[in-house]
C-alpha cells in the first residue's frame, strides 16, 4: 500500500489530497494532534492512536501537543494547572500502552511563555473576526455565548492556530471536532505568510447510547458519560454490559456505535486475520469476515444485533488487555488519577 492510501484510509476528510501528496515527497514531513489533558482515556482514542502509526509509518516526524494551559482555559479539572499537567503525565503512558512510540510529546507549558508565540496568537486574531473565533469553538465543546461570561475562551481557537504555526508543521491532525480550527489555520496562513497546514480528519466515535441520527459531535464517545463510552481501563465484565446495553437496531447502519466500533477500532487490529461471530449450530453456526464490509452486509442482511454485540465485546476486550497489563507495570500515574479523582475509582 502507497502512502498516500496509508494515510487516507479511515478517514473522513482530507484538505486539500493534493497537498498531501505533494508533502509526502518531503524528506521528513511533520504533523501534530493537539489534546487537552483532561481526563480518563476511552476507545475512541484507538482511532487516533493507529493513525498515529499510520503517520509514523509514512516517515513523519510526529508531534502529540498535551494542551495544558488549552484545558486550563477550558475549565478542565477545575481549571487546576497542576491536576491537568499530571493528567498529561497520564496520558503519555496511554499513547505508551496502546503502541504509539517515536512520538515528540509537547506542552503548551514549554512554549507559553515564547514571546513569538504570543506575537503568532496576535497575528491570527488580527486576521480573523469574533464571529469566526466563536464559530471555532466547536473545538472545546462550548456555545458561543459563553465567551460572554470568560474573554479567555475566545484566546482559544486562536491558540490553537498559532500551535499549528509555532510548531511549523505540515499536517494538523485531529477528529471532526477541530475542522473549524483547521480551516481557520488555512484561511489565516495566507494572511500570515504561513504554509496552509494539510488537515486531515478522522471519525469520532459515537456513544454507545447516541440513539441513531445527532450530530456526530454531539454524539461522540466522552468520559463526560460513562455508562456510554467504553474506558480503556474498563474491565471484560464492563466492557460486555455496556457493549449489552448500546444502541444497535436491527439492520441499522446509521448512527450504529457496535458497527462503528468494528470498522474503526477492531478491523484495523486484526492485521488479515478474520473477524469471528461464534454462535450455537441452531442459530446457523460460526461466521468468519475478512473485511468490515462483509460484516456490514452480513448485519444489513440477518446478523442478529446480540451476535455481533456478544463478538464486538470479545475482540474489545482483547485489544485492552495488554494495555491493562502496561499499567500493571507502570501503575504511577494511573494511581495519582485515581487519587486525585480524575478516574473514578
Amino acid at each position: 500500500m502507497d502512502k498516500y492510501s496509508i494515510l487516507s484510509k479511515n478517514t473522513v476528510e482530507i484538505v486539500t489530497p493534493e497537498e498531501l501528496r505533494d508533502i509526502l515527497d518531503k524528506d521528513k514531513p511533520k504533523a501534530y494532534i493537539g489534546f487537552e489533558p483532561s481526563g480518563m482515556v476511552h476507545l475512541g482514542w484507538k482511532i487516533c492512536t493507529n493513525k498515529i502509526k499510520d503517520f509514523i509509518e509514512c516517515g513523519f516526524e510526529f508531534i502529540v501537543l498535551l494542551a495544558d494551559w488549552h484545558a486550563y482555559i477550558n475549565d478542565k479539572l477545575g481549571g487546576d494547572i497542576e491536576k491537568i499537567k499530571l493528567c498529561g503525565k497520564y496520558m503519555e503512558d496511554c499513547f505508551a500502552a496502546m503502541g504509539v512510540t517515536n512520538t515528540r510529546f509537547i506542552y503548551a507549558s514549554d512554549y507559553i511563555s515564547d514571546p513569538f508565540y504570543w506575537e503568532l496568537v496576535l497575528k491570527t486574531s488580527k486576521a480573523t473576526s469574533v464571529a469566526r473565533v466563536k464559530r471555532a469553538m466547536d473545538i472545546m465543546g462550548r456555545k458561543e455565548d459563553e465567551a460572554e461570561k470568560d474573554l479567555s475562551k475566545l484566546f482559544y481557537p486562536a491558540m490553537q492556530v498559532a500551535d499549528i504555526f509555532y510548531l511549523n508543521v505540515d499536517v494538523a491532525y485531529g477528529g471532526m471536532d477541530q475542522r473549524h480550527a483547521h480551516m481557520l489555520a488555512r484561511d489565516v496562513s495566507k494572511k500570515l505568510s504561513r504554509k496552509p497546514p494539510v488537515a486531515l480528519h478522522t471519525p469520532l466515535l459515537t456513544g454507545l447510547q447516541a440513539g441513531g441520527r445527532m450530530n456526530p459531535i454531539e454524539a461522540k464517545m466522552s468520559k463526560s458519560k460513562p455508562d456510554s463510552m467504553i474506558s480503556i481501563h474498563d474491565k471484560p465484565e464492563d466492557v460486555k454490559r455496556k457493549i449489552k446495553k448500546a444502541y444497535c437496531p436491527e439492520r441499522q447502519v446509521e448512527g450504529n456505535p457496535i458497527l462503528e466500533i468494528c470498522r474503526y477500532v477492531i478491523f484495523p487490529e486484526l492485521k488479515g486475520d478474520v473477524f469471528r461471530v461464534e454462535r450455537p449450530e441452531k442459530f446457523g453456526g460460526t461466521l468468519e469476515f475478512n473485511d468490515y464490509e462483509e460484516l456490514e452486509q452480513a448485519f444489513i442482511n440477518d446478523l442478529h444485533p446480540l451476535d455481533l454485540k456478544n463478538a464486538t465485546a470479545e475482540y474489545i476486550n482483547r485489544i485492552l488487555e495488554p494495555i491493562h497489563e502496561y499499567f500493571d507495570r507502570h501503575p504511577d500515574s494511573y494511581n495519582k488519577m485515581l487519587e486525585i479523582g480524575v478516574i473514578p475509582s
